[in-house]
């Protein structure tokens, strides 16, 4: 690419020197660059073209196609292909079914393009021998990615954004480079790129924040934020670090045997530091037999610590994603089972005492009817698309009806846990549960029996009182949940 393209040398040097302090590159690298055909990616490309003879870099492109978009992914198809063989490198494209994917796996949309597009980004690196994969991840996706950590409530580890690398293999180069600064390079020099058409679709939360939230929070509070969130996400980064490094050797002290999928641990030893290191130790185990935290929330980790300390000597409590906790007497042992723990139904998961109120917990991975014997209730979940839209007149009490594009499956039902907080169907502002069980004059006794249902570790109804209002039912709902709480 000539140097005489306007933005393009100060582009080229923020790129540069992002991937020096990284060392995101080294001489002889083969870097498969993702494309999509948006202007992120396509900037990308060809920011990495003049780094060629630099590093005497191999380039090659990958491009998925969804097939969400018919005619659209079949057009940005054409386009990336037209990009490889203008610029003579080697291009990988493959067609899945994302729809199928994602009903196989239930999961949401978002998270099964995602997995398909790693999974195929991996198995093209593989087979075609490159050791670098280059995401166009820019500074208003890492803040966006810190936002959303924050509303779920996350720790360091998710307030530190996206990495600049991971796995010694993805790199990020534009992660500190702006999308202005790229679309402006990409007008002032006439560069072609396509726009999906999804990115504007509100019912997605990060659409929602890229195009209201932020904008907003810059007119009015502060016009530098994405900067700032980039700023708290490095900073949170180096502090997990530290913390993880400060914590490694406390978790090898109370390590008693590792397998591959299992380990265990020592009780006193976990329960002898202080209650933030033990909860980062926990997680060290549980990614070391999982692989990764997917699915594994706070209240999930909580729970294990809650059990160890005041549960009984010997018993187990069961956790998404096949996870089973086991404690015998002194000895927690966490452990990745082989066949789903709940044999395919919603099923209790966890009790710190079989004999007393404790805990319950469910998970609910499908629609149908579930048997909550602790509060003496079913609970049925149906869905409903817009051609059977329900009497939105028995809403309330003990029938709720939320938006169902705004919930990751599976969802759970469990009980009251401390600091519980939820948004009330009406309100801006967040208010512990406890305090609404209060206003509301519930007893205690019907407190710790009140079934709470949350996703993705939010709560999103209060069985027989309240939903949450970012769920509520508006006017761009496509598929509505009907939640009912039936006597036994």
């Amino acid at each position: 690419m000539p140097a005489s393209l306007k933005g393009y040398n100060e582009l080229l040097r923020i790129v540069e020197q992002t991937i020096t302090d990284h060392k995101m590159l080294n001489v002889g690298d083969a870097a498969l660059v993702c494309v999509s055909g948006g202007p992120d990616s396509v900037s990308l490309l060809h920011l990495l073209l003049p780094l060629v003879p630099k590093y005497a870099l191999t380039l090659g492109i990958a491009h998925l196609n969804h097939g969400l978009r018919p005619r659209a992914s079949e057009k940005e198809a054409r386009f990336v292909a037209c990009l490889a063989k203008k610029y003579g490198l080697p291009f990988f494209m493959k067609k899945l079914d994302v729809r199928q994917y994602q009903d196989q796996n239930k999961l949401s949309m978002e998270e099964a393009a995602r997995h398909l597009r790693y999974l195929f980004f991996e198995e093209t690196a593989r087979q075609n021998n490159f050791n670098r994969i280059a995401l166009a991840h820019h500074m208003e996706d890492n803040a966006e990615t810190v936002l959303m950590a924050l509303f779920r409530g996350s720790g360091p580890l998710g307030l530190s954004g996206i990495p600049p690398t991971r796995e010694d293999k993805y790199i990020r180069p534009l992660i500190r480079t702006s999308r202005s600064e790229l679309l402006e390079f990409l007008r002032a020099n006439a560069i072609p790129y396509h726009l999906d058409a999804s990115n504007k679709d509100p019912v997605r939360t990060r659409n929602r924040i890229r195009q209201h939230l932020i904008p907003h929070i810059q007119q009015h509070y502060n016009p530098r934020i994405v900067q700032t969130l980039n700023r708290l996400a490095e900073v949170m980064r180096s502090e997990d670090h530290w913390a993880h490094e400060t914590v490694a050797p406390l978790f090898e002290n109370a390590l008693i045997q590792a397998r591959k999928t299992s380990i265990s641990l020592s009780v006193p030893k976990l329960l002898n530091v202080h209650g933030a290191a033990a909860r980062r130790m926990i997680r060290m185990a549980l990614i070391k037999i999982k692989g990764d935290l997917k699915r594994i929330t706070y209240q999930h980790v909580d729970m294990i610590i809650e059990f160890i300390t005041r549960g009984p000597d010997r018993g187990s409590i069961d956790l998404p994603a096949r996870i089973r906790a086991h404690k015998n007497d002194d000895i927690l042992y966490l452990s990745r089972e082989k066949t789903p723990l709940r044999g395919g139904r919603p099923k209790l998961k966890a009790g710190l005492n079989d004999s007393g109120p404790g805990f319950f917990e469910y998970q609910i991975s499908d629609m149908g009817m579930l048997w909550i014997k602790e509060a003496g209730v079913h609970l049925k979940l149906s869905r409903t698309g817009l051609k059977g839209l329900p009497d939105f007149s028995r809403a309330g009490g003990r029938v709720a009806f939320l938006d169902m594009d705004r919930l990751h499956l599976p969802l759970t039902v469990r009980n009251v846990r401390p600091g519980d907080r939820f948004t009330p169907l009406g309100m801006t502002g967040t208010q512990k549960v406890k305090n609404y069980f209060i206003d509301h004059k519930v007893s205690r006794a019907q407190r710790s029996k009140c079934p709470i249902l949350l996703s993705q570790g939010k709560i999103v109804w209060i069985a027989g009182h309240r939903i949450d209002d970012a769920v509520k039912v508006g006017p761009h709902t496509g598929n509505i949940l009907t939640a009912e709480l039936l006597l036994a």
